[in-house]
């Protein structure tokens, strides 16, 4: 899952950051409001964080532009003011959330997970052939054995349970895991891919990563003869 953070107070925005990747979130930072803007409107984002005092463009005025647009991103403002009228202008100018600083870490994370849910039951697991991804534990299992998952390896193998049997490009890998301002090469996509198929041997799973020539990769179920 992929964040936009806007907040003008680097410091913190390093922090914010730094939580977001060690609970298996990607995040790409901004300062101000006029690249918040254009970075939520690239549509590579779950949610966005926006800090209220922010030079160039406040929280408030872009999130009334997303919305004007019709763009319906779960948005969560983060500010200094705690007074009610503040908090009630920025949920009725669109906000899913109003977080007051300062703020506990756990807090943050509690109001992500809410925001972003998109499914009643809250199912916190994906299922394919006998393969599990735990959403809230990061690991990955079988009948027989069970790994926990790194930050990146994580959100690739969500992206191919989310979505079994598409072919998945190695740039739309680069662009939802890394980000489009990434120093990162894109064969690195294809290190982790590596990795993965690993750990997916070790467990014995029932599934493999295919690869589509000049097309991506696909998760795939397939027979003991191991044809899919």
């Amino acid at each position: 899952m992929r964040i936009l953070l806007a907040e003008d107070e680097r410091p913190l925005s390093r922090a914010i950051v730094k939580i977001l990747e060690k609970n298996h979130y990607s995040a790409d930072a901004v300062y101000n409001g006029k690249d918040a803007l254009s970075y939520i409107e690239l549509g590579n984002y779950d949610a966005a964080i926006l800090d209220i005092m922010m030079p160039e463009k406040d929280g408030i005025s872009v999130l009334r532009e997303l919305r004007r647009s019709g763009n319906n991103i779960p948005v969560l403002l983060l500010t200094a003011r705690a007074e009610v009228d503040d908090r009630v202008l920025g949920l009725d100018s669109g906000a899913n959330y109003y977080l007051t600083k300062p703020f506990d870490a756990r807090e943050l994370l509690a109001i992500i997970r809410g925001i972003t849910r998109t499914a009643p039951s809250h199912d916190t697991k994906r299922t394919v052939g006998n393969l599990t991804l735990d959403l809230a534990t990061f690991e990955l299992s079988t009948p027989t054995s069970r790994v926990r998952l790194t930050n990146k390896e994580f959100q690739i193998m969500e992206i191919f349970m989310s979505s079994p049997h598409h072919v998945i490009s190695t740039e739309r890998l680069m662009e939802r895991i890394w980000g489009y301002d990434a120093e990162a090469e894109i064969n690195v996509v294809w290190v982790y891919i590596s990795y993965l198929r690993k750990k997916l041997g070790a467990l014995e799973a029932s599934v493999r990563i295919k690869a589509s020539r000049n097309a991506g990769y696909s998760l795939e179920e397939y027979t003991k003869e191991g044809e899919p």
